[in-house]
């Protein structure tokens, strides 16, 4: 049995520049591995399929799992295939790209599984094909994302440095927010950054990482928080009683906060389901690299 672990992501930044004549959008984001992290094993030699230990997830062809291992068979014939069991800790619907590192996962599970390994430069292209954020969980590294999510640039020692070991906490409301549900409310309302700007501003930080880049802000916020007016009065209500500044994950519904040693997290918790209710979800975790 091969065993993968596929760690969660944070885009401490996310500028979105404009939409492509293909219906995506260009983004210029700073994104972050954490420690947070799904389980994934495949058993070679059995016939391809997935369980999982979440029953509301499907485990059918719509699943980025299955997807992922598709593109791998399609580039290689010959693969050998096997049974996919994933244990979910990220939640769905957050932003915290969950699903689409499960799917790279099984893209370098199958790739060990093969003894001639296609290495990870055409592992991040075949992941490219899956999912537009895919292919960053192939490396798992903290890197600027830019074009539809599948041009990566990592970032130099010392940004990488003065991210490694933060500690975050992550919250969720009860619901989530589909990935193009965001976009399309960002679209309605126009609100796009101009490129340059994006660009300034995000190697001004890399140039002196030691700052909270999350202050450069994500642009998919505003629209998201004008219709989901739980997210916006939950972070006004954290950041008064918990002192706590939080900031929007990707598309949401996540939402995460930089702490140091000494926060309490008890009080936030008591004030994150007082704003969102029990059904919310609070995690501890760090930047892992």
């Amino acid at each position: 049995m091969l065993v993968s672990a596929a760690h969660a992501k944070l885009n401490l930044t996310l500028a979105i520049t404009g939409r492509r004549a293909d219906g995506f959008h260009e983004l210029v984001s700073l994104v972050v591995p954490i420690a947070l992290a799904d389980t994934l094993t495949l058993e070679p030699g059995r016939p391809l399929g997935l369980t999982c230990d979440d029953a509301s997830l499907p485990v059918d062809g719509t699943n980025l799992v299955l997807k992922a291992a598709a593109a791998y068979v399609k580039r290689r014939p010959s693969a050998i295939v096997g049974h996919f069991h994933l244990i979910k800790k990220v939640p769905h619907g957050a932003g915290l790209g969950g699903g689409s590192s499960d799917a790279a996962a099984a893209l370098r599970l199958l790739d060990e599984a093969s003894g001639d390994p296609l290495g990870l430069e055409d592992l991040e292209a075949l992941a490219a094909e899956v999912g537009s954020d895919c292919a960053f969980f192939v490396r798992g590294q903290a890197a600027i994302m830019r074009g539809r999510g599948e041009r990566l640039e990592i970032l130099p020692a010392a940004a990488r440095a003065a991210l490694a070991g933060r500690k975050v906490v992550l919250m969720k409301p009860p619901f989530g927010i589909p990935t193009p549900e965001a976009y399309g409310l960002l679209a309605k309302a126009g609100n796009y950054r101009p490129a340059a700007q994006a660009e300034d501003e995000l190697a001004a930080w890399v140039a002196r990482p030691a700052a909270d880049p999350s202050v450069l802000g994500n642009d998919l916020a505003a629209p998201v928080f004008a219709k989901y007016l739980a997210l916006p009065v939950g972070l006004a209500a954290f950041r008064l009683n918990a002192g706590l500044n939080g900031q929007m994950t990707g598309s949401g519904s996540a939402c995460f906060g930089f702490v140091s040693d000494g926060f309490d997290h008890a009080r936030l918790r008591e004030e994150v389901r007082q704003a969102w209710g029990q059904g919310a979800w609070v995690e501890e975790t760090v930047i892992s690299g």
